[in-house]
């Protein structure tokens, strides 16, 4: 079995220890670096007792970080402060633009061949950060750059299988556009399930806004980072099913520009490969309340694309 080399970036933090935990159980890693600024000596150590075949490391501080991404094939990077409690997408921005600009500073000369997953938020703002960083460096590569936007898919298809009585793991539900409110376009209609209009709406703003769901009944103790873990290990093994030759339909964030489409990035249905984006896959028929909020989301990704970029 082919195996690879795997970095998390932020990997002290609500989201990056389940993550750790979860590629440490991943027969497809070989060896885990985790990164970041406190806490990671620990981490590393812990996960090290158990009995799977990842060897783990810890890298602390600015000055550990080059070391942690040497010979990365992956690398997943939650790093950044969660949103609380009345904080804007706009709030986040402002701190983790910053954050996301050094790690990638470090990813394009260290490891600039490598995939790249993003899950810091904004991610609509984030992914393009990350992107003008490489380009700058010399070292973009448009097919190997995602933003991760599994935890839409995962909410869809646990709302949809709670509202229709159906099992779960029989549930697909494509979305696409971007990975904050509006930006969010679940494709109920490619459920192969019937819906009301008003069971439409309901999902629709449920899968949109299940973080703020999550942050509620927080109260102030965090967001989504569990179920953020989760999905960003679904994505993270089919990347790396991926490289390793397997075909693999998912959907995430990504250079969409030579799409003709409205906007630079889109979370579209993506092909991948053994080095990364292998096709991007047309955008599927929409209903007509599908093509509204489309409208509206690509709107709002513009304006967030630009933020990231000017």
């Amino acid at each position: 079995m082919t195996t690879f080399n795997a970095a998390v970036l932020g990997a002290a933090g609500g989201i990056g220890q389940p993550l750790s935990l979860l590629l440490k159980m991943n027969p497809l890693v070989k060896n885990l670096n985790l990164y970041d600024v406190v806490n990671t000596p620990g981490v590393a150590a812990d996960l090290g007792h158990i009995c799977t075949g990842a060897k783990v490391s810890g890298f602390v501080g600015d000055a550990q970080l080059r070391d942690a991404l040497k010979d990365r094939d992956v690398v997943i990077i939650p790093a950044g402060v969660p949103r609380k409690p009345g904080m804007t997408r706009d709030d986040l921005f402002n701190v983790n633009a910053g954050i996301i600009k050094t790690l990638a500073t470090a990813c394009a000369e260290v490891c600039p061949k490598a995939c790249f997953l993003i899950i810091s938020n904004p991610v609509n703002s984030t992914v393009p950060i990350f992107a003008e960083v490489l380009k700058k460096a010399g070292v973009y590569n448009p097919k190997k750059l995602f933003g991760v936007t599994t935890l839409d898919l995962v909410r869809a298809r646990t709302f949809v299988a709670e509202a229709k009585g159906a099992d779960v793991t029989k549930v697909n539900v494509p979305v696409i556009g971007g990975h904050s409110g509006a930006t969010i376009v679940p494709l109920l209609s490619q459920s192969g399930f019937e819906f009301s209009q008003d069971e439409i709406d309901k999902l629709t703003h449920r899968i949109q806004f299940g973080g703020d769901e999550v942050v509620k009944a927080k109260d102030g103790a965090g967001s989504a980072t569990l179920s953020m873990a989760y999905a960003a290990v679904e994505f993270a093994s089919d990347v790396l099913k991926a490289l390793a030759g397997e075909e693999v339909v998912v959907c995430t964030y990504v250079d969409a520009s030579a799409q003709g489409g409205k906007t630079a990035y889109f979370a579209h249905l993506v092909k991948l490969g053994k080095e990364g984006v292998a096709e991007i896959l047309p955008v599927p028929s929409l209903s007509d309340h599908e093509k509204k909020l489309l409208e509206t989301a690509n709107a709002q990704l513009i304006t967030n694309i630009e933020s990231a970029t000017t």
